[in-house]
């Protein structure tokens, strides 16, 4: 490892930092699995946690084709967790709403980790947490650079 990053050297933040990245990558699955859901699904309830989207624009935030994320609309609104509703703004188009029922799927899921990550947080100082935010935020921009 040192031949390709000289400043690089085991540490236990490193190894603490590897493990969360590689139980992150196992939320979703986890997650979807306990719901039923597909992890496309899970993911299309996330994004739509923040604002409706159009069938295209749901497609490529997933980072699939139109028909997929039909089909995952399809099943989700099948569940009673998305709705189709016309465009506000545009009677031609429609676009894709969570519902409470969707909502309510992502909450209870998500809320035993949220409560815990919250927990962890109020622990720390403002001072320890300005370390832990500068840490993270170098972290991702590392990451962010193989993107």
């Amino acid at each position: 490892m040192r031949s390709v990053a000289p400043h690089y050297r085991e540490s236990a933040t490193l190894d603490a930092l590897q493990e969360l990245v590689d139980v992150a990558a196992q939320v979703p699955h986890e997650v979807a699995r306990q719901a039923g859901l597909s992890v496309s699904e899970l993911h299309s309830l996330r994004h739509l946690m923040g604002t409706p989207m159009g069938p295209v624009e749901l497609a490529r935030a997933l980072g699939v084709t139109s028909a997929a994320s039909s089909g995952v609309v399809d099943r989700l609104a099948a569940r009673g967790h998305v709705e189709r509703r016309p465009h506000p703004d545009d009677g031609r188009r429609t676009e894709v709403v969570i519902t409470d029922s969707g909502r309510a799927e992502v909450f209870t899921r998500l809320a035993p980790m949220f409560s815990g990550l919250a927990e962890i947080d109020s622990s720390l100082s403002d001072r320890e947490r300005a370390v832990v935010e500068r840490y993270l935020r170098g972290a991702t921009a590392a990451m962010r650079a193989l993107m």
